[in-house]
């Protein structure tokens, strides 16, 4: 597999900023010009876990098509693992001193652990479980879905119904996850302290690193045969069908990946921001994804990264400065990009980059006089 410039570029950018960030925040005293502060560390990381959903939300409507208004769900599920595991770390450490049970099991009343929640001790087993448990709930549904032929709108409606579902089942308090207040007040991740300076830089650099790799990993496949045949299913599905092959196997093989990669990000985004509860499933957070897309640029992959990056930045300046204008802001932009940029800003770059290609390509005004 080859690398673009701009695959290159998006590596460097993802990975040395964080590792810059990093450092001028270790490296620095608070009172020194270039110092980075704590909370600037952990937004950038919250930026990057964004940043991976909408990556898995681009390898399945950029490059097959599926428009998913569901992906928030398998973030919250990786999620919400990772937070059982840390509300398991807890211990006795919490508010009523309960070794076994987290402080929301003791305040409704819970005398023993549920079946469910036991393993979640283990660091390694809720990492499985963040993969694991997405992966398995896009295999049921995407097989039942692709086997039917469900497409198109009809598709996302159920997507957005899946995540809404989920909401509702998390918000109660008998499902035994915290109901509508969900977990919060971790102390540490692997026996480090989540709120120390060193932590949050290490999840910055880490989360750089995953986001990376899944980048490699879907630029890989999308250039491979399959990634043709799933463009292919993208724009001809009943013609690739008649050609021999089955689409909907390609658009599961996909879909499982993408949820598996949206519950990476899930796991990753918990430490950083503290809390997990059911209002990371609202259907409005799966739409934000797909306006991240759209922004950045669908199907190019790059573009997922920089649209998640500069819609969330612009987010946190403008919840401040102008809340009350920050949504009509953001569909203002959505609509200006889907009529004036409809490959988005990586698009924009790239049909500029082929114009001043083509510009510098030399043209032969004169035919050549025939030898001899």
């Amino acid at each position: 597999m080859t690398l673009s410039r701009g695959s290159l570029l998006t590596l460097v950018l993802v990975f040395g900023g964080a590792m810059l960030l990093a450092v001028l925040n270790l490296a620095t005293s608070p009172g020194d010009a270039l110092h980075v502060p704590t909370y600037v560390v952990a937004l950038t990381g919250k930026y990057l876990c964004y940043a991976m959903l909408a990556l898995a939300v681009d390898l399945v409507w950029g490059f097959a098509g599926i428009l998913s208004l569901g992906h928030a769900a398998f973030f919250a599920l990786g999620g919400y693992a990772m937070g059982m595991h840390l509300m398991r770390q807890i211990g006795a450490r919490g508010v009523y001193g309960n070794a076994n049970l987290p402080d929301f099991m003791v305040f409704l009343g819970w005398h023993e652990l549920p079946w469910y929640w036991h393993g979640f001790e283990w660091f390694g087993f809720a990492a499985l479980m963040a993969v694991l448990v997405p992966g398995l709930l896009a295999l049921v549904f995407g097989w039942l879905a692709f086997r039917s032929r469900v497409t198109g709108v009809y598709l996302s409606i159920i997507t957005q119904a899946l995540t809404y579902a989920l909401l509702l089942a998390f918000f109660r308090n008998d499902m035994g996850f915290g109901g509508n207040n969900g977990m919060t007040d971790f102390k540490d991740l692997l026996g480090f302290p989540v709120q120390a300076e060193t932590t949050r830089c290490a999840l910055l650099v880490i989360t750089a690193l995953f986001l990376c790799a899944q980048f490699l990993v879907a630029r890989w496949l999308v250039t491979s045969r399959f990634g043709k045949v799933l463009v292919a299913v993208r724009d001809a599905e009943a013609r690739t069908r008649f050609l021999g092959y089955r689409p909907e196997s390609y658009k599961l093989v996909v879909w499982v990946l993408s949820a598996v990669m949206a519950g990476v990000g899930g796991a990753l985004y918990v430490p950083k921001v503290g809390i997990i509860n059911p209002s990371e499933f609202a259907p409005a957070n799966s739409i934000e994804a797909v306006i991240w897309v759209a922004i950045g640029g669908r199907g190019t992959l790059s573009g997922a990264i920089l649209g998640a990056v500069l819609v969330n930045l612009g987010k946190t300046y403008f919840t401040s400065a102008l809340p009350s204008l920050w949504l009509y802001a953001l569909g203002a932009i959505f609509i200006f990009v889907t009529l004036l940029l409809p490959r988005g800003i990586v698009g924009l770059f790239a049909r500029r980059a082929r114009v001043e290609a083509t510009d510098a390509i030399p043209v032969q005004t004169q035919p050549r006089e025939a030898a001899g």
